[in-house]
């Protein structure tokens, strides 16, 4: 993985910005420690931070091919898990290679296949091409959108890169937050609206789509899209292919020429990718998995028992590290550490963000980076089987809001009377444009219909939420995380999966629990969903409190749209707090994170609001 950015200004001359382009790639580095590049061609940039992973000395960047007279250049960030099967149709094609690297890959296929060069690759990436003839810039984004491309269009101009703070660094762009950022912040965060990049001016392509800057203006269009289609597959065969759907995309994603590790948590999700990498490797001869696990200093002592976390991780572990043979570590984390990575993660995302779950993977990854170069986790398999709690109460399944977050009141409690009067408005909206989205078929019963519709509010909201805290929070110390239930195949064969089957026996994924049951112990392949640890410890709430407490004495842009006497009602009984802000976890010690991550974004960012408070 690596990261990227590209300025394009028609007229001007990028040899003489080198001072704000290496801004904008130092910005980057902890994306991409190992090399970084800058090509100049008048008036177009684009820079690249490696973080090397295959081909260390074929898969430098910038990459440059001249095809037929015309020079194209790649800034690429990503892997290919179908790399083999498409540099043999293009070598039959014409093409040569002078490496094994994907970047080589991306870019000819792109000279091959033009815009449509995307709809051939199996993968999580995001890159731009230009070409020197028409001196276009390309831009693409996977189908799921695992890996980010935000970018600003300006009067002549177009800058974009990995992440945010690097459209900053060019100075074009301020950090301006209008009306509509202070809704996604206040009433959807850590969530964003898919395409919105929350600064004004600032957006991200949606998953699947890509884009054309020529002559001064971007044209975006989608390559890819979910489809609704008849499941004709028998029990049998729907148990079959999503065994070797999910085990092929595991098998594709351990391909590394860097030492590679993977996440082990005791859960069936963690467990099937483990168990599949373990059979593969004894199979080829390869050794022993590496994996890792995180706790939190004396969460043994302060441990209680939720519907959404039934029971602690560490006996699941255990038993799931003996079965696959693994070599296992495991991470404690101390509370104030995880306290003290809540401004960290803030500057992983650019945003306010999934607080302490952001930041103790942010540590979590900082540790298995020490070793490591690459990991395997097993989000998202929550999102497209129907692990969450709310896909399984009709209560809340066929209530018209989004499931995570279905009562903005806690959010309009701590604000002032009078600010942001439109809030709730603006998430039904968001809602309501989602599930509009989600293709159906006239045979879908109610139930399916509307299991579509969750389909897409989890895929495109709470999916990418995460998505984007496992890609900032471990590249921020250049780690790179690969996610197989991500892989394309997998999703679109689940969006058409009926609900009696992906609900196999009646539980939360159980179509994956029978398709990898004779490879697992019993107790996991059937165990009760537990989500991501967060710490019990109320040293943590403390810790929160006590800076919260002195961010409400302080005036500024923040402080002047809380409404103090609720905050400190919170810090004083945090017991009130009946829903959470947002998902299952952000809880009171979590809504008082969030506003330490608010202050440090104000204040570091330096944040204007448009027009004022």
């Amino acid at each position: 993985m690596c990261g990227i950015a590209g300025w394009i200004e028609k007229g001007s001359a990028m040899v003489d910005r080198r001072g704000r382009l290496n801004k904008m790639s130092q910005t980057l580095e902890r994306r991409g420690p190992d090399e970084n590049g800058l090509y100049i061609n008048g008036d177009t940039a684009l820079i690249h931070r490696r973080l090397t992973v295959i081909d260390r000395e074929n898969g430098k960047q910038p990459m440059s091919v001249t095809h037929e007279g015309v020079t194209y250049v790649i800034v690429y960030n990503g892997e290919l898990y179908n790399t083999d099967a498409v540099r043999e149709k293009l070598r039959a094609s014409g093409f040569h290679f002078r490496g094994h690297s994907d970047t080589e890959v991306a870019l000819k296929s792109y000279i091959k296949y033009g815009d449509r060069c995307a709809e051939r690759l199996n993968g999580i990436f995001a890159f731009a091409v230009f070409r020197s003839d028409t001196r276009e810039v390309f831009l693409c984004r996977d189908r799921v959108g695992v890996k980010p491309l935000f970018y600003s269009e300006y009067n002549g101009g177009l800058v974009f890169g990995s992440e945010i703070k690097a459209l900053l660094a060019s100075g074009v762009i301020r950090p301006v937050i209008n009306e509509q950022g202070l809704y996604e912040i206040f009433f959807l965060g850590p969530a964003r609206t898919p395409g919105c990049g929350v600064f004004k001016g600032v957006f991200e392509l949606n998953p699947g789509e890509c884009a054309v800057y020529r002559n001064g203006r971007l044209r975006r269009k989608s390559y890819y899209s979910i489809e609704a289609r008849e499941h004709t597959d028998s029990e049998s065969e729907t148990i079959e292919k999503t065994r070797y759907l999910l085990t092929d995309a595991v098998r594709r994603q351990l391909v590394s020429d860097v030492p590679l590790c993977m996440l082990l948590s005791g859960g069936l999700d963690s467990s099937v990718i483990v168990k599949a990498a373990a059979m593969y490797n004894r199979e080829h001869k390869l050794g022993r998995i590496n994996t890792y696990s995180v706790e939190y200093r004396d969460n043994d002592r302060y441990f209680k028992k939720s519907r959404f976390q039934p029971n602690r991780d560490f006996e699941y572990i255990k038993l799931m590290s003996k079965d696959a043979n693994t070599v296992h570590r495991e991470v404690i984390l101390d509370n104030a550490d995880v306290a003290d990575a809540l401004y960290d993660s803030v500057t992983a995302r650019d945003l306010p963000g999934y607080v302490d779950v952001d930041s103790s993977l942010l540590l979590f990854c900082r540790e298995m980076k020490r070793d490591f170069t690459v990991a395997l986790s097993g989000e998202c398999a929550d999102e497209l089987f129907g692990g969450y709690p709310w896909y399984h109460d009709r209560d809340i399944l066929f209530e018209d809001c989004f499931p995570w977050s279905r009562s903005q009141d806690v959010r309009r409690f701590i604000l002032k009377d009078g600010i942001l009067k439109n809030g709730e408005e603006y998430v039904r909206q968001r809602y309501l444009d989602t599930i509009a989205l989600a293709p159906k078929l006239p045979s879908d019963s109610p139930e399916d219909a509307r299991m579509r519709e969750m389909f897409f509010l989890n895929y495109y909201w709470f999916m990418q939420c995460l998505l984007e805290r496992k890609d900032r929070c471990s590249m921020y110390s250049g780690l790179e995380v690969r996610v197989p239930f991500c892989d394309y195949r997998l999703v679109e064969y689940a969006y058409n999966m009926p609900w009696r089957l992906k609900a196999y026996g009646g539980r939360e994924k159980g179509i994956v629990r029978k398709a990898f049951e004779d490879i697992l112990p019993k107790e996991i392949a059937w165990r009760k969903k537990s989500p991501y640890p967060k710490t019990h410890n109320p040293v943590y709430f403390e810790i929160c409190a006590d800076r919260v407490r002195k961010i409400l004495q302080k005036k500024n842009a923040l402080t002047c749209l809380l409404k103090k006497e609720a905050v400190e009602q919170i810090i004083e009984h945090p017991e009130t707090i009946s829903e959470p802000w947002y998902g299952q976890l952000m809880q009171a010690p979590q809504i008082l994170a969030y506003i330490v991550e608010l202050d440090y974004w104000f204040e570091q960012y330096g944040v204007e609001i448009e027009g004022g408070v």
